[in-house]
This record gives structure tokens, sequence and C-alpha cells, in this order.
């Protein structure tokens, strides 16, 4: 059994880490989160102690290390604001411990290098949360496009609409320098799931971005892709929202729907089984989505004909 603390307990993807912990047999001795509205932890591990104070929180798990107590750190899950997870990735590996660490693992590609020396210098490894490499589905996929025949590249559409209320722009996701903006922030695991299912990276052109949706083009090895991301639920289609939904995710290849709306519940234990195995997602499995994002970011938006339809509206 393993001992693991979590940063960002009180976040909205913490309770699937705890859930991941104890379904995979391991105990969580130690949480931060300076917001104590952690309540869930009783519904997972009601003895792990509790922090709302960084330094404190690093003091104990340093006396932890030392001391070779038996509660001593092992896994450092990472559920923290965007911004700050290179530096508790850093802080992991300075504990003796392996960090797993949610999506984007970092907001721009430079702070990959930085990490990989730590990592060599610790002998300890990153982690990362890149669950839809792991969903049937798009591992169904992967293998068509890779078995395919004929390498004539595949006409793809993404769209994802999330909705959120007014408090989103009002939290650390509505600043672009903590959360990376919109395309980091809701997209970047559907890039990456792109790369992993069609190569390389050819081209990215950016059509439209502003705080809340965005949208654009990339060309990869094997796809041609028209994106499209909104946090507004003005842009969910009448008959989706009629029905009470609030999210639309699509994505059709060469005009076919990709069914992979179910699937998801169990995706962060799936990718705890394959960390505890030794198989766990690392570093540079994650530089192609954080390239795509941060080139997104920095972008200067030209709109063209061959945009998403949902931007044509």
């Amino acid at each position: 059994m393993k001992n693991f603390a979590l940063i960002g307990a009180a976040g909205y993807v913490a309770p699937r880490h705890m859930k991941a912990i104890r379904d995979t047999g391991n105990q969580l001795v130690a949480a931060l989160d300076p917001n104590d509205s952690v309540g869930i932890i009783d519904s997972y591990f009601p003895d792990a102690n509790f922090f709302t104070e960084f330094e404190r929180f690093d003091r104990h798990v340093d006396k932890l290390r030392r001391t070779n107590h038996d509660r001593r750190v092992h896994f450092v899950s990472i559920c923290s604001p965007n911004y700050l997870h290179d530096s508790h990735m850093r802080f992991a590996l300075r504990s003796g411990a392996d960090a797993i660490c949610e999506k984007p693992l970092v907001l721009n590609p430079w702070n990959i290098d930085g990490i990989v020396e730590i990592e060599q210098e610790t002998g300890k490894k990153v982690n990362s949360i890149l669950q839809l490499r792991l969903h049937p589905s798009i591992i169904a996929l992967k293998e068509k496009v890779s078995n395919a025949a004929a390498k004539s590249k595949y006409e793809v559409d993404l769209t994802y609409i999330t909705s959120r209320g007014n408090w989103y722009l009002n939290s650390w996701k509505g600043e672009n320098k903590k959360s990376g903006g919109i395309a980091t922030n809701i997209g970047v695991h559907f890039y990456d799931m792109l790369h992993f299912v069609f190569g390389a990276l050819q081209e990215n052109r950016v059509h439209y971005i502003s705080d809340t949706k965005g949208g654009g083009y990339l060309e990869y090895e094997n796809a041609r892709v028209r994106w499209f991301l909104s946090i507004d639920v003005n842009d969910i289609p009448k008959t989706i929202l009629e029905s009470g939904q609030r999210t639309y995710r699509s994505i059709t290849v060469n005009g076919e729907e990709l069914e992979f709306s179910g699937g998801f519940t169990d995706l962060h234990t799936t990718s705890y089984k394959e960390i505890l195995a030794g198989k766990g997602f690392g570093l540079e499995d994650n530089r192609v989505a954080v390239e795509t994002v941060a080139s997104i970011r920095t972008a200067t938006p030209v709109m063209s004909s061959d945009c998403h339809p949902f931007l044509k509206k």
C-alpha cells in the first residue's frame, strides 16, 4: 500500500483522485487546500491530516520523510489551480515522492524542461492524467487510423461547450495568467487526444478567441481539425438545451459521430492503476498539447472560410 498526499483537496476534480487512491487500495495521509470546505475527505479518508497552509503541510511531509515514518508520502496528487502545477510538482519531487498531476501539466512548454532536470536530480517521476488516451472509443479510433490502408487525412470537427455561470470569470479560471485561457482550461485534453490519435501537429491557426469561447484549425499528420470550445450556454444547440442539458460534446470523423459520452466514470482510477504499474504518462507525453495551447494563447486570430460551423452563426 502506497501513501498519498493531495494538493487542492477542495477543488472540483479532487474527489476523483480520492476515489482512485481508495479504489487502488492505497491511503491518503495528508491533504492541502487554502479553502477548508473539504468535508468530502470524510467519504474517503477521514484519518488524513489536513492543512490550509502550505508551510505546515510542507513541514509535515518533510518530517514523515526524514523519520522514515510508516506514513511517509510516496505520491503527491496535484489538483491545484493550473498556474501552480509546476511549483507543486517540484515540491513533490524534492520531497522524495513521485507526482501525479492534473491537466494541464504546465502552462508553457519551457516549464517542462525545468521539471525534467529535477526528475533527473531526484530520481523521481512526474505522471500526468491524460485520461482520454485510456478511453476505449479513443483507443479504437487510434487503432483504426494506424491500420488504415489509405493515408488520406481525416476530416474532424471537435465541439465542446460546457456551460459555466458568472462565477467562472471571477475565479482564477477567468485569469489567463493563472488558467492559461479557455483553450488551456477546457481544451488541453482534447488537443492531447488529437495528437495521440492523428500524429504530429503540422499547423495551428486561431480563427477566434475570447474569455468565453474560441475556435480554430489544427492540421495533424493524419487529420484536418476544426475546433470550437465554449463556456457560454447560448452556444449550446437549442434542442440540447431544451432537453435540460447544459453541456454539449461532439467529435465527428469524416462526418461520423464518435461516441464517447460514456466510459468516463472510472478513467482516473484506470490512470492510477497504470501509474502504479509503472506505465503512467510522463512529462514528454504532454509536450505537444502544451505547445498547442501556448501557441493558441499568443496567436492573433484571423477568420477564415475553413472555420468551425459554430463560428459562422
